[in-house]
């Protein structure tokens, strides 16, 4: 394990050296990724005003949802990109060469890549945060952390389901992008909001709702009962199936001969 992460802190630190040779570049990407969070978020700044509520609640109680999504999404982008771009290592057989190293192969994608100009949009959706949770209660921090990391591996679980089922194409499969990509833009509300049978799929199929929308009741008071508060612990039982998914997959693999 120790052997593990100081490999990774040596890849970390490569990635990036790599970003950085070309500064100019690197700052346009980053203030480009910032820029497009914040115009997802100006959508609920425009739509709502401080007397309108959503499902009971406010505008900044869905800032604060919003921004848990958006950051840990943004945080799974940035060092489980591997996974989102792992189409592409079997393409070009990349995925052959790590076949014959002698480490993890998961580890091996997990740091391949590192975007670390992912943090524009992390940077703006912890400023939009500090500046939601200064108009709400907030029942425990540790509550919110854990919310963010927890939603932070749910997506990198969904990228290594990404890269698990294109074993069996080679190719990308976009429909995947309706639960990363989409679970990012439906998270900018309360999952409550899209009714109960999305309510019932984003719980027990795909966890998104176990790390925003439950703790959320107990983070801003709506409820007393503490079970919300674990619901976070619930959701990283999606890692089970999602190792089963990536074994699976990974037995299916044929190489391209590239």
């Amino acid at each position: 394990m120790v052997v593990n992460i100081k490999l990774y802190a040596k890849f970390l630190a490569m990635h990036l050296k790599v970003q950085l040779q070309n500064r100019m570049s690197f700052v346009l990407m980053t203030l480009g990724q910032a820029v497009m969070a914040f115009t997802g978020i100006a959508a609920v700044l425009i739509l709502m005003n401080n007397n309108t509520e959503i499902l009971g609640f406010s505008r900044a109680e869905v800032l604060v949802c919003g921004s848990v999504v958006m950051m840990a999404f943004s945080l799974a982008e940035c060092f489980g990109r591997g996974f989102d771009i792992f189409p592409r290592l079997l393409g070009n057989g990349q995925f052959d060469r790590m076949l014959v190293r002698p480490c993890n192969i998961l580890f091996q994608v997990f740091a391949s890549t590192v975007d670390i100009t992912r943090f524009g949009r992390v940077a703006v959706s912890l400023v939009v945060l500090i500046f939601a949770i200064q108009s709400v209660t907030i029942t425990s921090y540790l509550l919110l952390l854990s919310m963010i990391a927890s939603g932070m591996i749910v997506f990198i679980c969904l990228f290594i389901i990404y890269g698990a089922l294109s074993f069996f194409t080679t190719e990308s499969l976009e429909f995947m992008n309706i639960l990363t990509d989409g679970g990012r833009e439906f998270g900018k509300v309360p999952f409550s909001f899209y009714g109960q049978h999305v309510l019932r799929f984003l719980t027990y199929v795909v966890p998104l709702a176990c790390f925003q929308y439950y703790p959320s009741l107990f983070l801003l008071g709506k409820t007393t009962t503490i079970g919300y508060a674990l619901y976070p612990l619930l959701s990283l039982i999606f890692m089970i199936p999602t190792y089963f998914i990536w074994i699976m997959g990974r037995r299916h693999y044929r190489s391209t001969g590239s």
